[in-house]
């Protein structure tokens, strides 16, 4: 192993040679553990660190662990890079852990798991990119799903004429009045329901007849209305004028049931259904959303232009790989500086501020008075015993400061000074994140991906209002158990809404909405205050083309100053008679989006122009 590695290194040598000038010979000093070797040179810490985690790698690869292995042989070959051994273990590694990641890619594959072989592919690329069987296999694993008749709408069920059936038996009609009102009373009576166009005329007839069947009986108001009925279902008639127009359109009244496998919910059944009443001008057409049909009632020519514009469509939809990246780059620096004079002096009778200390108010009392106003919580014993040994501590606070004395008796004054301090702070903190996802979306349809945490709000907690001595007792012995409060949970993170649309086989227009909020640096009454940032907006782009949908960039500085009035503005007295602080934020925020058609309308192979081909 170690003659490979010195013969791969020679190799190396003489290839990059010539890019080299002819007097400058470049050496690669290789070195390595084993015995008769150069040893390796460089800091005792790296060092034992490599050998360490060269250690933990070999641990690794004999349990077949590839992936943790390759991360410690990587990490020791960082630290000493000269180590021919940790370059070819790590190397080594490396194709075992991609031939890995390519056969479990596979058997996913072979079962039907699309989104697991695509990951264990995309592993594999990452590895190595340069590796072209994985690139072939994320094409096959993004392959378009060959298409299956269930996919097709088809026809279900239909009639080349619908007949209609009125209740058995023979009646008898005598009537006057209108000729709707005619139509009605004859329907009604065999069981029927009857619908009228607006050609149907209206005048007043007289109708007497005994001992007629529905055929007859319709047949006799017809003559005498100047009118025909057609049946549209088997309980309903359509009345409208006897003219050659009308007989034209409604004679043969057939019907056909559509099952469109395509659409999902009421709304895309119902802007299908739509297309066919204005497209083919029908009347009678109705949809049933639990079993996704759509029958239509026509004459039978129309009916099979319909038939024949339906089974034409395709179902399945355009579908698009989104590459959503957001670069976001926060910088704070603060600074605090400076020599702090003490600038603030109490001046107080020493007899009257004692006799005051002794005769103040009970502490008891004043936690109850804390507790009844909801300032303290009687649960809370821990703190309930720090403000007792606050109180307690500060009851003659004006005598645990120092202090300086004059005068005598009634007149034994006392001044309190402040302290002198020094300031030398620096805090410079920097943070870049990238969000990085892929989501694959059906042309038309809405995806959403939510990516973050739910943040607890307390909105409200138990807490007695007055302090006895069975709940002081309670609390001493910490047997009290508060009630549950009241959580409410916020959002937090990114969240977003893609809606695509595919034009052709090269354009994509995207609806986007986004969504990202963040704990601020600020609250209000112990409630975090939510920083939210929002986009919404539309975007045309051509397929595989990246674009920046929003950005953003925030500067803010504040600078302050706190110490004696005019000394900052002595020469050299900046810095030790003043306090000096400086803060400085900048916040930087991209989001660039990559639309990849993985299905077009017109079929293309999607595998090449999400691969780039």
């Amino acid at each position: 192993m170690l003659f490979a590695g010195v013969c791969l290194a020679a190799d190396e040598t003489s290839a990059n040679s010539p890019a080299q000038p002819p007097n400058i010979v470049t050496r690669v000093e290789m070195c390595s553990n084993a015995a008769g070797a150069p040893p390796c040179k460089g800091p005792a810490k790296d060092l034992k660190a490599a050998r360490e985690a060269f250690a933990r790698g070999l641990k690794l690869e004999k349990a077949e662990q590839f992936d943790e292995a390759f991360l410690e042989f990587e990490q020791a070959s960082n630290l000493v890079p000269q180590n021919i051994e940790y370059l070819t273990a790590r190397e080594m590694t490396r194709e075992s852990s991609v031939s890995a990641h390519l056969q479990r890619g596979n058997q996913d594959l072979q079962q039907g798991k699309q989104v697991e072989a695509l990951a264990e592919f995309r592993i594999a690329q990452n590895l190595d990119p340069q590796n072209e069987f994985a690139q072939q296999r994320i094409r096959d694993a993004l392959g378009p799903v060959p298409p299956s008749p269930e996919n097709t709408p088809q026809v279900v069920a239909q009639g080349d004429s619908i007949q209609v059936e009125p209740a058995e038996g023979r009646r008898d009609f005598h009537y006057e009045g209108d000729c709707r009102g005619l139509f009605e009373m004859i329907a009604s009576t065999y069981g029927l329901t009857i619908t009228f166009d607006d050609s149907f005329p209206s005048r007043r007839v007289r109708f007497d007849v005994q001992d007629v069947d529905f055929a007859t009986a319709m047949q006799a108001a017809s003559q005498i209305a100047k009118a025909f009925t057609v049946p549209v279902a088997e309980k309903e008639l359509f009345a409208l004028a006897d003219s050659a127009e009308n007989h034209r359109q409604f004679d043969r009244m057939g019907y056909r049931t559509f099952y469109i496998p395509g659409a999902s919910n009421l709304t895309e059944l119902n802007e299908f259904l739509n297309v066919l009443r204005n497209l083919f001008e029908l009347r009678f057409v109705n949809m049933n959303a639990n079993t996704s049909t759509i029958t239509a009632r026509g004459p039978m020519p129309v009916l099979q232009a319909v038939t024949q514009f339906v089974t034409q469509l395709r179902s399945s939809r355009p579908e698009v790989m989104l590459d959503v990246k957001l670069y976001e780059v926060d910088r704070s620096y603060a600074r605090n500086i400076g020599l702090h004079i003490p600038d603030d002096f109490k001046l107080f009778n020493i007899p009257t501020s004692a006799l005051a200390g002794l005769g103040g108010q009970n502490i008891q009392d004043l936690i109850n008075q804390l507790i009844s106003s909801g300032g303290i919580n009687q649960a809370g014993n821990e703190s309930i015993q720090a403000l007792l040994a606050q109180l307690g501590g500060q009851q003659n606070s004006i005598f645990s400061q120092p202090l300086a004395t004059f005068g005598g008796g009634l007149t034994f004054m006392g001044v309190s000074l402040d302290q002198a301090r020094a300031m030398l702070s620096l805090n410079e903190s920097s943070v870049r994140t990238l969000e990085h996802l892929q989501m694959r979306a059906a042309g038309g349809k809405d995806s959403t991906f939510k990516l973050g945490s739910r943040y607890p709000i307390l909105n409200a907690s138990f807490a007695p209002i007055f302090n006895n001595q069975a709940i002081s007792q309670v609390v001493g012995n910490g047997s009290f158990t508060a009630a549950f409060p009241s959580v409410s949970y916020e959002d937090l993170g990114l969240d977003m809404k893609i809606k695509p649309e595919v034009h052709g086989t090269s354009d994509v227009g995207l609806q986007v909405e986004m969504q990202i909020r963040t704990l601020g640096n600020q609250s209000e009454n112990g409630i975090p205050v939510i920083s939210n940032r929002e986009y919404k907006g539309g975007i045309d782009l051509k397929n595989g083309e990246p674009a920046v949908v929003a950005g953003m960039v925030t500067h803010s500085e504040q600078n302050a100053m706190n110490g004696l009035p005019g000394a900052t503005r002595l020469p050299g007295l900046k810095y030790f008679g003043a306090e000096n602080s400086k803060q400085q934020e900048d916040d930087e925020l991209l989001i660039v989006i990559t639309p990849h058609i993985t299905r077009s309308l017109e079929g293309p192979d999607p595998t090449e122009i999400w691969m780039g081909k």
